[in-house]
């Protein structure tokens, strides 16, 4: 008979697969309907900025639900949590048969708060399973799974559509979310040696954790590159299409290599903290690419420029986020509900500044008749990062609680 920890180390890679598999299935339904705007448009007869809803408003009730979440995750269960988060994503499979947008909008609404679920829930389930050096790689590999998930549909989804309508690929993604929810259902294990306290946090440990500068700043810096990188991913694929008079099957490749990208930037920045003591330069270095990179996706009209700029985009954008998501755990006083807090609050934040940048660039397109202007709005505030890696404290300060 193998030993229970032996057999705790095993059951770890099921754990490991299964939370992949749920950030996969998070970012694979992310952008998905970014490539597919002037189709839905067409079908509906709304406006760019009513069609940036599906992508805005879910990510504004994902929102909402972040900060309330990673207090909850603990109470709830995360087992209960992660499952429930993964089933209201899969009800994207119900896109086949949305008969009016209204409709589409409320199923993007479902899969907005199963995101906002399953993210808070990730940060205790790693602390549960998995060493603290085991964390930083886990955070990297989740983060390549979701923005594998992002670069597969982004890149695919106008050539399935030309095969099998926009609907049909829109209800085959959601299917995998639904298929990731009962596989949870039957696998899914939370450690209980290592459970969260039943008591879960109070109002003034939550209040103590985001009074801390170091994650007052991470906050920060995660949103506005988000909201640069929401903006641009949801309408680069038209402006290349409208502006640069490419095909959207050619705007929605180009527009896939940023997260194509970031598969790969998320495993070097999930290795390469472990070599480096440093936390600064993951976020300078990223900081400045994703800035130039930025600027230089609409701005400048070569397309080897634009593909350049993109990569450059890609790395910075994604690069960063393990480091980001594990340096709360490494804080002084940090534990799970902490945690879940910390990763809530990212998602609240960041979650209503991509709800805002789509919608504005959008309108001043609609307005002006040109997205320039609102696609530099956010590709300035997106330099944040590179000033927060700059400004973070040597040795971040201590949490109480």
């Amino acid at each position: 008979m193998p030993s229970k920890a032996y057999s705790r180390q095993r059951y770890r890679f099921v754990i490991a697969g299964l939370i992949l598999f749920a950030h996969f299935s998070v970012g694979i339904n992310f952008f998905v309907v970014a490539p597919l705007f002037p189709l839905i448009i067409d079908e509906f007869g709304v406006s760019r900025a009513t069609a940036s809803l599906l992508i805005a408003l879910a990510l504004l009730v994902h929102s909402f639900f972040g900060l309330p979440g990673g207090i909850i995750a603990v109470r709830f269960g995360l087992k209960r949590m992660y499952f429930l988060g993964w089933f209201l994503m899969g009800l994207l499979v119900l896109s086949a048969v949305a008969p009016n947008f209204g409709t589409l909008l409320v199923l993007r609404l479902a899969y907005g708060i199963g995101f906002g679920a399953i993210i808070p829930a990730t940060g205790p389930l790693l602390m549960q399973w998995f060493r603290p050096k085991e964390v930083t790689i886990m955070n990297g590999l989740d983060m390549a799974a979701l923005s594998l998930g992002v670069a597969l549909s982004v890149s695919v989804a106008a050539p399935l559509a030309n095969a099998m309508d926009w609907e049909n690929t829109l209800a085959l993604f959601g299917g995998i979310a639904m298929a990731g929810a009962v596989a949870w259902g039957i696998f899914g294990k939370v450690e209980p040696g290592t459970r969260a306290s039943e008591a879960g946090i109070s109002i003034k440990e939550v209040m103590s954790v985001l009074r801390n500068r170091t994650i007052l700043l991470l906050v920060a810096a995660d949103a506005l590159v988000f909201m640069q990188y929401t903006a641009l991913t949801s309408w680069l694929p038209t402006f290349y299409h409208e502006v640069r008079s490419m095909s959207l099957t050619q705007a929605g490749f180009i527009t896939g290599l940023l997260p194509f990208v970031g598969v790969l930037a998320v495993l070097v920045g999930g290795f390469l903290p472990l070599k480096i003591a440093s936390k600064k330069p993951f976020f300078i270095v990223p900081g400045l690419l994703l800035g130039l990179g930025g600027l230089g996706s609409f701005l400048i009209d070569s397309n080897l420029a634009i593909y350049v700029s993109i990569i450059l985009l890609g790395i910075g954008s994604w690069s960063y986020a393990p480091t980001l998501l594990s340096l709360p755990m490494e804080l002084p006083g940090m534990t799970p509900e902490k945690v879940a807090v910390v990763w809530g609050t990212f998602v609240t934040v960041s979650g209503i500044g991509m709800f805002i940048s789509p919608i504005v660039v959008g309108a001043i397109r609609d307005g002006t008749g040109t997205f320039v202007p609102g696609f530099i709005i956010w590709a300035v505030g997106a330099w944040f990062l590179f000033i927060a890696g700059i400004i973070l404290p040597k040795s971040a300060a201590r949490i109480e609680g």
